[in-house]
């Protein structure tokens, strides 16, 4: 099943630290999902400025039990940097070629 994640970051003084902190441990951790197809997409979220603020993913996962498992032990999940959370199932219909 594919799923739109939508996380949002913490607004408090410290939240933009966190997530540069988390941010190698997190690209590590997705590594091995996007090359077995199960991070189809992603990048982070934007404001204005060009901080970012939360990040987006496409994602496909045999269950939403283990979509679950891989969103409550992202490291920024566990670093504290994802503070809302949105999963909402979907079906890619048009795609660019891979």
């Amino acid at each position: 099943m594919q799923y739109l994640v939508v996380a949002h970051d913490g607004t408090d003084a410290g939240a933009q630290s966190r997530r540069q902190a988390a941010r190698p441990l997190h690209l590590a951790f997705i590594e091995p999902l996007v090359a077995a197809g199960r991070i189809m997409i992603g990048g982070p979220l934007l404001d204005d400025a060009g901080a970012m603020i939360g990040s987006a993913v496409i994602a496909d996962f045999p269950t939403r039990d283990a979509l679950d498992q891989w969103l409550a032990s992202d490291p920024y999940a566990t670093g504290g940097v994802w503070k809302q959370v949105q999963v909402t199932p979907m079906r890619v219909a048009a795609a660019p070629p891979a």
